[in-house]
């Protein structure tokens, strides 16, 4: 066995039509997965960079740094339009990168997906607690330093 094998489209289709216990079903559609996109999206960048990015670097400029992210993230969002027209089955970019460049490479996205779900998360959750924190200071209540601040501001 190669770590380099490929997983056929047709076989890949099969799998899909299996009703066990344990396969993957497609049941978000077109709206929902566009919702789950523009959350990411949203929650990511616009709550946690965007009053830096204006103050330090943009400034008045920042609507056209969101009009260059929003093009990168619509051709984000037609490579994925591309994955799911070509492989109609569940499982996103990993299943596409195992039926076309093999075993390994979509052993390597895989992971790449989960870090990036979980630093994507954390990004978030250090946002919104800091606004929870400015929040809580605006009526008089201030928490310890070891609550409040992010593991690498020292």
């Amino acid at each position: 066995m190669s770590i380099f094998q490929k997983k056929s489209i047709s076989s890949l289709l099969v799998e899909a039509r299996d009703e066990g216990a344990h396969t993957l079903r497609r049941t978000l559609g077109p709206y929902k997965l566009i919702a789950l996109g523009l959350g990411a999206i949203i929650g990511a960048g616009l709550f946690s960079i965007t009053g830096n990015a204006a103050a330090d670097y943009a400034g008045p400029a920042i609507t056209i740094s969101f009009a260059i992210a929003a093009a990168g993230c619509c051709f984000a969002g037609l490579c994925y339009a591309e994955f799911a027209s070509m492989l109609p089955v569940a499982g996103s970019a990993y299943t596409y990168s195992y039926a076309t460049l093999g075993e390994f490479i979509a052993w390597v996205i895989g992971w790449d997906l989960i870090l990036e779900y979980a630093v994507a998360s954390a990004t978030v959750s250090i946002s919104w607690s800091r606004y929870v924190v400015k929040l809580l200071e605006s009526f008089q209540i201030h928490l310890p330093d070891a609550l409040t601040a992010c593991p690498w501001d020292g």
